[in-house]
């Protein structure tokens, strides 16, 4: 859940810094250039004025007229070379008044002659487009314009190079960049702890809940962190849990004790059969039938009497050797199958080892060979295979049986089901189901699917490492 929800968050975050970002990158870059441009507003002011000085003296022909032109491209020219900037004074006829460099002339289109005409106009001209760094020709020209007595005489111009500002838009950026990154860091810290915060809490629900469903029904949340409704959760898991726990404990009570109780009465009835029996001719059909159905009920108890403990009595699992297991009981079950007619085979790993419980390994073992050497006919085989995949031990018992539908296979391990298909075959229907909670009881499994063309594989599987260590 948190390699869904952590990413989200961070998504979340990044858009949101962005949406900040952005605007705050572009308003520094505006806020440095519109800095530049007020600069150069100033300085056209105090060349407007002089512009004034020389236009006054031409108009009103005084001989000063020429000493001011050149007082005021000396100034240009100081201005020039002290700051990198283009400046000049141009009359309405585009000729220049004063320039620096003497060969700069305005442009003939684009955003200079528009300024030119706005100044012309009586306005200062507009600002000019932004500038960003990575435009290394960009130039800002700034139009302002000379008004004597009410009319605009001339204008004054400067381009000014963008170098400088175009560096300290960049280290801006680069600022903003660094403070956006250790935001996105300290954030990214907090979603991991916010998440844990979240999540642990779940996370051990998800582990309790597992081990109810796979037998151990003493798992329990510790109510402890996490927000308050998760908290009321584990308080309400843990409630269930206890319920759970006392209804099936008192359903594994009942069975034992009935079981147990039928015991005795069944055997004195069978007692007594056997005493009428002999009060009656040798070979009596009715007798027989009695004697087998006798068994077979004695038989259903002993085996509800085993599945109670089984479910009841925890596993001792220790380290086994599962292929020499696999291979004593293959080799007690050779016999049973010789005298069907069937070929039990053992192939795979001789020696792998695992963690089981011995006894109800065998036990589970016992039955699946059972079933298969019960639903082989004569003359296939039944092949047992041992093999190691990633952290499990498998024992796989394939027949070559009539197999099982999808519905039954959904169905197969269920207590007292057997198929309908089967119903002359002895059994009970409880030996899977008692060795499925044998083998729950220690970590393993028990699982069924198709042998294709025909028959049934039995897997059985057990954990290479402890599940009792961290």
């Amino acid at each position: 859940m948190r390699a869904r929800l952590l990413p989200l968050l961070v998504i979340l975050m990044a858009g949101t810094l962005l949406a900040l970002g952005f605007p705050l990158a572009v308003s520094l870059a505006a806020g440095q250039q519109q800095r530049v441009v007020v600069d150069r507003i100033d300085d056209s002011a105090r060349f407007a004025a002089l512009a004034q000085f020389v236009v006054d003296a031409e108009g009103s022909g005084s001989t000063g007229a020429d000493e001011r032109r050149a007082t005021l491209q000396l100034e240009l020219v100081r201005y020039q070379e002290l700051y990198g900037i283009r400046a000049g004074i141009f009359y309405r006829d585009d000729n220049a008044m004063a320039r620096a460099p003497g060969w700069w002339e305005l442009p003939a289109k684009g955003e200079g002659r528009e300024a030119f005409v706005e100044a012309l106009a009586g306005r200062r001209s507009h600002d000019p487009p932004q500038v960003w760094p990575w435009q290394t020709h960009g130039k800002l020209l700034v139009a302002s314009p000379v008004v004597l007595d009410g009319d605009v005489v001339a204008v004054v111009a400067t381009e000014s190079p963008t170098d400088q500002m175009r560096s300290r838009i960049l280290r801006g950026w680069l600022i903003i960049a660094a403070g956006l990154a250790a935001t996105m860091l300290v954030a990214f810290g907090a979603a991991l702890r916010l998440t844990s915060w979240v999540l642990k809490p779940v996370q051990t629900l998800d582990a309790a809940a597992h081990g109810i469903a796979t037998g151990r029904m003493n798992s329990r949340v510790a109510a402890a962190g996490g927000p308050p409704e998760l908290q009321r959760l584990a308080h309400s898991f843990n409630e269930m849990a206890d319920n759970v726990e006392e209804v099936l404990e008192q359903q594994r009570a009942f069975v034992a004790d009935a079981s147990h109780q039928l015991r005795n009465p069944l055997a004195a009835l069978l007692l007594r059969i056997e005493l009428l029996a002999l009060e009656l001719p040798e070979g009596n059909e009715e007798i027989a039938s009695v004697r087998t159905e006798g068994k077979r009920l004695t038989q259903v108890l002993d085996d509800l009497l085993d599945l109670a403990l089984a479910e009841h009595a925890s596993a001792e699992i220790s380290l086994t050797d599962i292929g020499a297991l696999a291979a004593e009981r293959v080799a007690s079950w050779r016999p049973y199958a010789e005298e069907r007619g069937v070929l039990l085979a053992l192939t795979g790993r001789s020696a792998v080892t695992g963690w089981a419980d011995p006894i109800a390994l065998s036990s589970a073992l016992d039955a699946v060979i059972d079933n298969a050497l019960k639903f082989t006919p004569s003359g296939e085989e039944v092949e047992v295979s041992v093999e190691a995949v990633a952290r499990t031990v498998r024992v796989v018992v394939a027949d070559r049986g009539p197999g099982l539908t999808q519905d039954e296979l959904l169905r197969v391990g269920d207590r007292f089901w057997r198929s309908g298909r089967h119903q002359n075959v002895k059994g009970s229907g409880l030996g899977l189901s008692i060795s499925r909670a044998l083998l729950a009881a220690g970590g393993g499994s028990l699982s069924y699917e198709n042998n294709p063309p025909h028959g049934l594989r039995v897997t059985v599987a057990v954990p290479r490492t402890d599940p009792a260590a961290p």
